[in-house]
């Protein structure tokens, strides 16, 4: 069984930018779809973004309406790891982030096409 170890959580300013990291430990992960999702107390978790597989004719990307233009979902299949770039950061933004692996190839959206989940790492954004 894979183990999804994340890093890179913090507190930011409005406006300002954070870089998650999320590094696979065993499994394979060249086949996994990479999501992220969300949670603020007293909420669901949320899909944020998502990369399937990246060959040289197709990328599969997804992103929440909330993110699109602020969040850079990426992978990189040598390390094991994928991250997800926060800029232009809300207050709304503040919530327990999660990395997810599924199968491939495409980008997955729903909680239920993830096996494998992250501890989480808290993001927190001030005004």
């Amino acid at each position: 069984q894979p183990q999804l170890v994340e890093s890179g959580g913090g507190a930011v300013q409005a406006g300002g930018s954070l870089k998650l990291s999320c590094r696979v430990q065993g499994g394979t992960f060249y086949t996994y779809t990479m999501g992220w999702f969300r949670r603020t107390p007293g909420k669901s978790r949320e899909f944020v973004a998502s990369i399937g597989w990246t060959t040289r004719t197709n990328r599969w990307l997804s992103y929440a309406d909330s993110v699109k233009g602020r969040f850079t979902v990426s992978r990189d299949d040598n390390k094991n790891t994928s991250e997800l770039t926060m800029t232009s950061l809300k207050p709304e933004d503040s919530a327990i982030y999660y990395c997810a692996g599924g199968a491939g190839p495409a980008a997955r959206t729903t909680e239920q096409d993830y096996i494998y989940w992250g501890q989480g790492t808290q993001v927190t954004v001030s005004t």
